[in-house]
């Protein structure tokens, strides 16, 4: 797929965000400026889970664009929504919290670049039902953008049990791994460590969190550099990480907000491939 200029790739992600400085991907973002700025909080268990978990995720509206980033649960400062809500885009570019900056990112490039056909996504319907059902029919939409035999064993960052069920439905080993740590709702060990267990590892199946916390440019590279699977899904940065197709990230699920976990009706994910729709087995279709 050959890129237009909105669309261009990007090698780095401090590179991306000089091309939005530099007015190369659309308006000047010193002109574009934010709207409402809200914070979305969750505690679940799904039905039958033994263990639950919580989210906080900082969006930001631009126009019609709605930008996301997640955060850990009560580290976001109160008075961080008031210093968002009517800045412009570059001022916040320069903020000094991260996840801040990684949301306004997002709601500039969704606004200049939403997810349509043209810019190489493909529509995956989301069914309605429990928060369970959705769960893993979101899983299933991730783990078909893996093209990997069974036995292979992924690097999963951001554990997400129902993604482990879908991987082991096709046969796949893993290693999930967390900031945080802990185990799994099977007892397995998670990693504190992602990139110490990436070497053994023959795929990466990543949040898009690792933008919120610094960690994703050191697993884009190791992709790279190993020339393996990076598989994205991303809710942090739905519209940031399809700029890095073909430089370490092979495909990408990108959940722009609301979240599938917000209702019980329908979603709309958006599946993006380095190599173009429908090229690889078990693909968009």
């Amino acid at each position: 797929m050959t890129a237009a200029a909105g669309t261009a790739r990007a090698t780095t992600y401090d590179q991306l965000v000089e091309q939005v400085l530099a007015r190369e991907l659309g308006p000047d973002p010193a002109t574009q400026r934010i709207a409402v700025a809200f914070t979305t909080r969750q505690a679940v268990r799904h039905d039958g889970r033994g263990t639950g978990y919580r989210n906080e995720v900082l969006s930001l509206r631009l126009a019609g664009a709605v930008g996301s980033c997640a955060v850990e649960p009560g580290t976001l400062p109160d008075g961080a929504l008031d210093e968002c809500v009517g800045a412009d885009v570059g001022r916040l570019l320069d903020h000094p919290l991260l996840p801040v900056r990684v949301a306004a990112l997002d709601a500039y490039l969704m606004h200049v670049t939403p997810h349509t056909p043209d810019s190489g996504a493909r529509t995956v319907q989301l069914p309605p039902g429990t928060s369970l059902e959705k769960s893993r029919a979101r899983a299933k939409a991730v783990v078909e953008l893996l093209d990997l035999q069974p036995g292979a064993q992924v690097l999963v960052v951001g554990v997400v049990n129902s993604l482990l069920e879908g991987l082991r439905s096709r046969g796949l080993r893993y290693v999930p791994c967390d900031l945080k740590g802990g185990t799994t709702e099977w007892g397995e060990t998670v990693a504190a460590d992602a990139l110490a267990e990436a070497e053994r590892c023959d795929a990466l199946l990543v949040s898009g969190m690792t933008l919120g916390n610094g960690t994703f440019e050191s697993l884009r590279q190791h992709a790279l550099r190993h020339r393996k699977q990076l598989v994205m899904f991303a809710q942090t940065g739905s519209a940031v990480l399809p700029r890095f197709l073909g430089q370490g990230v092979s495909a990408v699920c990108a959940e722009p907000y609301p979240f599938f976990w917000l209702d019980g009706g329908p979603g709309v994910l958006h599946r993006y491939r380095a190599d173009g729709p429908g090229t690889r087995p078990g693909g968009d279709r």
